[in-house]
């Protein structure tokens, strides 16, 4: 079959590959992208919008036992968890047909099948029926991860899962182990935990949720122990005894092993990169424990070849991989491109309470030498999150006490996934202290919070 010659080839078509190819596109660009499964990738069909589908469901069912404080009345309350779940797929089926539907308008060739590029410029697609010869100038790496198994606790979809398997869960839970305290494991743990699953989190790090600040972590957990979650902290599961019923789960905490039994197992323990069976050695691409060594603007250091999201390394977000997707088609088609600042992009977890961030914590910030000037304001001070019965959270500013730069914003509470925005506009505008002071927030929001905060960083706070 004779060669197609393509301007960009995008090897992925998940959030950063599909943007990528449609901003190559809006370019004037003569773009291919190649999927090897489901388009929209990972995200939209196996992680951030089918899971929040599910968690949609267990925060309606857990309003409706909390329906008594609203003035309202609901008896007999239950669900089905094959229509919870059937709801969820249908989700994830409605966004990919809207990303077909994209990619097609603009006029981007989509070629089903599994990608490897055997010399610099090409690209070989084996399809369903046959092989296919691609060249291309520009060769994009959308390649993004998978769940990472650590051995002896592999997830085999009958009583151990990957988020996989808890996606489409073949039996509910009555006792779960979830390991890992990370967003996927978390989301989990919340989840079945609000469905009834006497529930257990064990993390390796010193503290739940490790990568957000101590302070939202600490109150994270004490929402999570409150809603019966069991959280063991600088624990590690050393091995799974698994039986047709049942696991035995051997939990070291403190230097002691502990046998527990449970029905099911989620291991969350991390990703890694899909970086084999697509010739990358052979090209000299440089990888770094399953991930592409990149630049700032996502170049391999091979001419032409760029690599961006999960493949890239951290951290593992669909928007920075859609960014990078954006940056990098801006790249090859000749316009001024700004590079992904990793401190700029906003981490969301959906548990419940939600949990979201941006920059620095006050610890990193003060490991970096900064003198920081902190800000808090819980939501129990705030008219609007009262009225919501949503009284359990708190903001968290950080500001570098020198020029009064936004160092860093952390939440736990109700909606805080969509309040983060404010603060990630913030830090991007290089906003300081003055102007968010400044800022006329509108009455009665959540969002008067982030005003607070602010506040309180500089002894101001009004309403505390």
């Amino acid at each position: 079959m004779a060669a197609k010659n393509f301007d960009m080839i995008v090897i992925g078509a998940g959030p950063g590959g599909y943007v990528a190819a449609i901003r190559g596109a809006q370019l004037g660009l003569n773009v291919a992208v190649i999927e090897r499964e489901n388009l929209g990738g990972i995200c939209l069909n196996w992680g951030c919008i089918p899971t929040k589908a599910l968690l949609r469901s267990s925060e309606v069912f857990h309003l409706m036992h909390r329906a008594k404080e609203f003035g309202l009345s609901a008896e007999g309350i239950g669900y089905d968890l094959d229509a919870v779940v059937k709801r969820s797929r249908g989700v994830s089926k409605q966004m990919e047909g809207g990303v077909k539907h994209l990619l097609k308008k603009n006029k981007v060739t989509v070629i089903m099948g599994e990608a490897t590029i055997p010399a610099k410029g090409k690209v070989t697609v084996k399809t369903d029926k046959g092989t296919e010869e691609l060249t291309g100038k520009n060769i994009v790496l959308a390649t993004g991860a998978r769940a990472r198994n650590l051995p002896g606790l592999e997830a085999d979809g009958d009583r151990v899962w990957s988020y996989r398997h808890a996606l489409v869960p073949p039996h509910q839970p009555k006792k779960l182990l979830v390991i890992g305290s990370g967003a996927i494991g978390i989301e989990f743990a919340s989840f079945y935990n609000t469905l009834g699953a006497d529930t257990t989190v064990v993390e390796v790090m010193d503290r739940v949720l490790p990568v957000e600040d101590a302070d939202i972590s600490a109150f994270a957990k004490k929402q999570f122990v409150k809603q019966g979650m069991k959280i063991l902290e600088k624990s590690v599961v050393k091995q799974l005894d698994r039986s047709k019923a049942k696991v035995v789960a051997h939990i070291e905490t403190g230097g002691k092993v502990e046998k527990q039994e449970f029905d099911t197992v989620i291991s969350a323990v991390g990703i890694v990169g899909n970086v084999e069976g697509l010739g990358l050695e052979a090209l000299g691409v440089k990888i770094d424990r399953t991930h592409v060594v990149t630049d700032e603007f996502c170049r391999t250091g091979i001419d032409g070849l760029y690599a961006i999201g999960d493949i890239a390394g951290a951290p593992w977000l669909a928007h920075k991989a859609s960014h990078e997707g954006v940056m990098v088609a801006d790249l090859i088609g000749g316009k001024h491109a700004h590079p992904v600042k990793p401190e700029s992009i906003a981490g969301c977890t959906y548990c419940h309470p939600q949990v979201a961030s941006v920059g620095y914590t006050e610890a990193k910030a003060k490991e970096l030498g900064y003198t920081v000037k902190v800000g808090k304001f819980p939501f129990i001070g705030n008219g609007k999150a009262v009225a919501l019965g949503e009284p359990e959270g708190m903001i968290k500013t950080v500001f570098d006490a020198k020029t009064g730069e936004l160092l860093g914003a952390h939440m736990v509470g109700a909606e805080v996934t969509e309040l983060i925005q404010g603060y990630v506009i913030g830090r991007q505008l290089e906003t300081t202290e003055e102007d968010l002071m400044n800022t006329v927030f509108p009455h009665p929001t959540l969002s008067e919070m982030m005003h607070e905060s602010v506040l309180d960083a500089y002894d101001r706070v009004i309403h505390m």
